[in-house]
């Protein structure tokens, strides 16, 4: 073996070497915050979200899912003084699993998280005008729970607008 074979072998090898170390220090503690995702499983496992996690923003994942013209709004009307947080009507959620095209607003409602958004500008369009508005992958969802907001909903509301799920941005898991 020559001299330039050795050097290069040699270059190669501190290559290496240098990598792993900058991988190695680079793992050493917590990933940052902005990458940590939560699941909406996770979440809903919580009895209060909005006691445990407070308004820090957090990214949820999961699978979105929207009925409009097909929500109907419970009795007794709310005194809409936050409409956006206070209406149950769009609904929309993310669940644990993906949906089945027939789904009812009575299972979103027991089995998704609620969300919501002030200007209902970062939710993903309607494909169809009726029925659920279903996306074929897991979305990540960005925003936080008990919004300054929720403080002006009527009182028998309030614990429901806290832990609605405010949103402020999404994005697909995959990337």
């Amino acid at each position: 073996m020559n001299r330039e074979t050795r050097i290069g072998i040699g270059l190669v090898a501190l290559l290496g070497a240098v990598t792993y170390g900058l991988l190695l220090i680079g793992s050493i503690g917590e990933p940052r915050e902005e990458l940590q995702r939560l699941t909406v499983g996770q979440v809903l496992a919580q009895d209060s979200p909005a006691d445990l996690y407070g308004d820090r923003e957090l990214r949820i994942v999961g699978w979105y899912a929207s009925l409009d013209a097909d929500c109907v709004e419970p009795p007794g009307s709310p005194a809409a003084t936050v409409p956006w947080l206070e209406l149950h009507c769009p609904l929309r959620v993310l669940m644990p699993a993906q949906p089945s095209e027939d789904v009812t607003q009575a299972v979103l409602e027991e089995h998704g998280l609620r969300l919501s958004a002030p200007n209902g500008q970062p939710f993903p369009s309607r494909s169809e005008p009726t029925g659920p508005n279903l996306r074929l992958e897991q979305l990540v969802y960005v925003g936080h729970f008990a919004d300054e907001a929720a403080a002006d909903c009527a009182a028998d509301l309030r614990e429901f607008c806290r832990n609605t799920f405010v949103v402020s941005d999404y994005d697909g898991l995959v990337r």
